[in-house]
């Protein structure tokens, strides 16, 4: 049997992909991840987002297009859907990133427990998990017609363990329920749609964990004291994961969570 090398199975040449917050700061290294490896990119944000890193990605490659959807309504993400049906240039890779954060500003969002709202749950678990139903439901023609069939769902370790609150004390930072809800029934989802599309569709999970974004101080040296290697996250620490699992490098890998997480989850 003649395997093939490191170099041709991590290769992304001829295969273009999707991804959804692509305006955001992990969506950008994964956009870069893809571009390096010779793949092609279709970045989906809200209307108005800004692509600071755009000029970087064009000298990477020049099969790239930036895309307005609110993918809060579903009418946008079947417009969004059908515009890339349409164009005939088929799709190999869905990377599903969008999602509302710790640090969206949303009312009853992240506040106490008694102060979050059910419009604010609503409005979040239609983002984070029925818009990647959705999606990938959508998608699911064209990854089929691909002969490298690739999803990504990216969760969080609020999706598999819960919140420890001392990390917070002293700051104004706060943990939403519906956003672990979301995060957690994603992992599933994930498991669920590994055995209902295999064996042509791979589908897998990248759960990260903290991501330094200059959060307060004092949250940052808790955080950093309970993670065994001993620092959050930055955005290129998802370039690898991306890499491997849009390649032929995870051929046989399908329905996983991967942790990025510096050892969060592993206490």
């Amino acid at each position: 049997m003649n395997m093939r090398t490191i170099q041709n199975l991590i290769n992304l040449e001829g295969r273009r992909a999707l991804i959804t917050g692509g305006a955001g700061h992990i969506g950008h290294a994964m956009a870069e991840a893809i571009a390096e490896l010779g793949g092609g990119l279709i970045l989906v944000d809200l209307a108005g987002a800004d692509y600071p890193f755009l000029d970087r990605l064009k000298k990477l490659t020049d099969d790239i297009e930036c895309i307005d959807c609110d993918l809060e309504k579903e009418d946008q993400r079947t417009k969004l859907m059908d515009k890339i049906k349409s164009d005939k240039k088929g799709l190999d890779i869905l990377i599903n990133s969008a999602a509302f954060v710790g640090t969206t500003d949303l009312k009853g969002w992240g506040t106490p427990f008694e102060e979050q709202t059910v419009d604010t749950w609503r409005r979040a678990v239609e983002v984070n998990l029925t818009a990647c139903f959705d999606i990938i439901k959508q998608a699911t023609p064209l990854l089929r017609e691909s002969n490298h069939p690739s999803v990504i769902n990216i969760g969080s370790t609020y999706g598999v363990v819960g919140p420890d609150y001392a990390l917070y004390e002293g700051t104004t930072m706060g943990n939403a329920a519906a956003y672990a809800a979301a995060k957690g029934g994603l992992v599933q989802l994930t498991r669920w749609l590994a055995t209902t599309l295999a064996p042509k569709i791979r589908i897998n999970m990248i759960s990260p964990g903290g991501v330094y974004r200059n959060q307060n101080e004092a949250f940052v040296n808790r955080y950093e004291a309970r993670t065994p290697l001993e620092r959050m996250a930055t955005e290129e620490d998802f370039k690898g994961i991306t890499a491997y699992l849009s390649s032929d490098l995870s051929n046989y890998v399908t329905g996983q969570n991967f942790m990025i997480d510096g050892g969060w989850t592993a206490w």
